[in-house]
């Protein structure tokens, strides 16, 4: 049995997986609530503290990545994806939208948990460093026209402030704050998730995402560049 009580949200529309899941998570220790469509988990969510959710795509009212579009304006739980699709798309558009997982059905419980506990123990280790952080007096990082303040996690773009979901945050808080260094894909990814790296495919979608946001031609970029063969790093527009 698990030490720990997270509370869990499992936002499933088929009951049958709903309760299953329910279970195997209620067996680990967790604390389980269940919604049956997106609009109802966001209702909950304003109700009561959640530390992970657990989101099927496709559902009636409200589907998956509509919820998780709506709830990264205001958390930053880590969040599963579920589907029956197994397409790279689907799965790019998840991640896209701010999942940090997806798992496509049917899956095998022992693989969701081992998923379930990963999120929640690398969120657990987030906060207890969050927690033990000295505040610095200059907590300002430029680079460029890049502008980001490291106390209040705004984040601007020539001066224009720009949303970041929490793992862009965190991938941009990593190269912006070392400039000029090449990070290999399995080095973000160990830096930011705090595990060892098990799928860095995550990176090049993210990278994507943040490019859309920094970069005036993200097809040409002045700010996020690959090193081919060895990884990203962030410099001044310019610099080569």
């Amino acid at each position: 049995m698990a030490e720990t009580k997270e509370h869990i949200l499992v936002v499933e529309d088929d009951q049958d997986i709903a309760f299953a899941v329910r279970e195997y998570l209620l067996s680990q220790g967790y604390t389980v609530s269940l919604a049956e469509n997106g609009k109802v988990a966001l209702e909950m969510v304003a109700d009561a503290p959640v530390d992970l959710a657990i989101v099927d795509v496709m559902m009636p009212v409200m589907d998956g990545i509509t919820f998780v579009m709506n709830v990264r304006k205001e958390h930053d739980f880590p969040v599963i994806m579920l589907s029956a699709k197994s397409e790279e798309t689907d799965k790019i558009l998840g991640l896209n939208m701010g999942a940090d997982d997806y798992v496509t059905k049917p899956f095998r419980p022992l693989e969701l948990l081992a998923r379930v506990n990963s999120q929640l123990r690398r969120q657990r280790r987030q906060s207890e460093r969050s927690g033990n952080q000295v505040t610095e007096e200059k907590n300002l990082i430029i680079v460029g026209g890049l502008e980001m303040d490291t106390a209040t996690r705004v984040f601007k773009v020539d001066g224009e402030a720009v949303r970041l979901t929490p793992l862009e945050y965190k991938i941009l808080n990593l190269l912006m704050a070392n400039a000029g260094r090449v990070f290999s894909a399995d080095e973000i990814y160990e830096r930011v998730w705090n595990e060892v790296a098990v799928n860095t495919d995550t990176i090049m979608v993210h990278v994507r995402k943040i490019r859309e946001k920094i970069e005036i031609d993200p097809k040409n970029p002045q700010y996020l560049k690959v090193v081919w063969g060895v990884g990203y790093r962030i410099d001044a527009p310019g610099k080569r």
